[in-house]
């Protein structure tokens, strides 16, 4: 299953640029206007690769406060419950040595 994922996704790609190629070298416009026209291109995806990148940042950092106090709340539990247990083998232990 990960081969032919790792395929399309390479087959894509391939795609992808072969197509842009051809689409560069049939341009109707000047050889001035495509590149001006890939400049700006370029600067939108730039742009929008940006916007990608701090949303990604974002919801990581909302992930890794949420798992932080999920955790936190767990080891507090876990906490708890230990003192529970020594408490119970404090008074067993005291039960049995008084008997």
């Amino acid at each position: 299953m990960r081969e032919r994922t790792e395929y399309f996704l390479m087959g894509t790609v391939t795609g992808l640029v072969v197509g842009g190629l051809l689409g560069l070298l049939f341009a109707p416009a000047s050889g001035a206007k495509t590149r001006r026209r890939i400049a700006d291109e370029a600067i939108r995806a730039a742009d929008v690769a940006r916007t990608v990148a701090e949303r990604a940042e974002y919801a990581a950092e909302v992930i890794t406060e949420r798992m932080d106090h999920y955790l936190g709340r767990d080891e507090e539990a876990a906490w708890r419950r230990v003192k529970e247990i020594r408490e119970g083998v404090g008074k067993y232990t005291r039960a049995q040595t008084t008997e």
